[in-house]
């Protein structure tokens, strides 16, 4: 004859427990045979563990929720006026380059100094892609000016970019090429961002230029900037980049920049504002106008932000 209370020892109304965790919740009750326990404990365990996998990620996903607008500069002079205004500014390092997250002008923006020359902008620009997924990159800076219609403190949307010293050198002279197969020479910007920056430069308020014959507003024009690892200050290179790039400026980072975000299909903006003439005067002239140059750039920028923060 079967013994009928062992049997009924063997099915009990259990709440599941697993070591650490505890009782499960109300909806984890259950009777269960004594062998069903240790599934429903890893059943248990599995939901423990998804709830503080996903929260960080979910966490993570809500810090980064809407359009970002990275703004980067070489120097830090180029971004000090967008970092001063930064509201809800927080601070972030990666790879000992350091981020300011916060909003501009209602726009979620992150801020980075990049460091002078190609492969410094390079990085930065791809830790911003990776850690920070921007809508869109804008490059605020200065740059030696190429056309000779252009002066100090007149401002350069990058129409095209290109990077100068990269190319192939023969006994017949330097050739131009693009920096690998299917890249092209020249990056171009979307239209959108050239005219939103056209938009914005009516608006402003770019401080006037101080120069020998009185102040001047100044000219924002589109043209083409060229990048290279040099500070051009020769009048021979600055005849020879015009003539081959027809080129309207001359700087140290922004084409790489382009190029980095062609490859991520994240559109790209390069501003400068003329801060010398790439000449023999280039160091002095720098020296003189550098603030006042990086200032304009960087509120053409702030005046860009307010645009994109009331776009769709």
């Amino acid at each position: 004859m079967t013994d009928q209370p062992a049997i009924e020892r063997q099915r009990l109304d259990v709440d599941i427990v697993c070591v650490g965790f505890g009782p499960a919740p109300a909806g984890f009750r259950a009777t269960l045979s004594k062998p069903s326990v240790n599934a429903r404990c890893l059943a248990w365990l599995a939901v423990f563990l998804l709830f503080f996998i996903a929260g960080p990620a979910g966490r993570a996903d809500e810090k980064k929720a809407g359009p970002v607008t990275a703004v980067l500069g070489a120097l830090p002079v180029e971004i000090e006026m967008l970092e001063s205004k930064l509201q809800d500014k927080q601070t972030e390092k990666h790879l000992n380059v350091t981020f300011y997250t916060g909003t501009l002008n209602g726009r979620k923006v992150v801020l980075a100094v990049g460091g002078v020359g190609k492969v410094n902008a390079a990085m930065t620009a791809t830790l911003l892609l990776d850690h920070f997924q921007p809508a869109e990159i804008l490059f605020t800076g200065v740059a030696g000016g190429l056309n000779p219609d252009l002066a100090p403190g007149d401002i350069v949307l990058g129409e095209k970019t290109a990077q100068h010293d990269r190319g192939e050198l023969t006994s017949a002279g330097f050739s131009p090429q693009p920096t690998g197969e299917g890249i092209p020479l020249f990056m171009t910007p979307p239209e959108r961002l050239l005219a939103l920056a056209e938009t914005a430069s009516s608006e402003a308020g770019f401080d006037k230029i101080k120069t020998t014959r009185g102040e001047r507003l100044p000219r924002v024009v589109r043209g083409v900037i060229v990048t290279g690892d040099i500070f051009v200050a020769s009048s021979a290179k600055t005849a020879e980049l015009r003539n081959m790039f027809k080129a309207d400026a001359v700087e140290m980072e922004g084409a790489a920049v382009a190029q980095v975000c062609w490859r991520q299909n994240v559109p790209c903006l390069v501003i400068r504002c003329v801060s010398d003439k790439a000449d023999t005067m280039a160091r002095e002239d720098f020296g003189h106008f550098l603030n006042a140059a990086a200032a304009n750039s960087a509120k053409l920028t702030l005046s860009m932000l307010k645009l994109l923060a009331n776009s769709k």
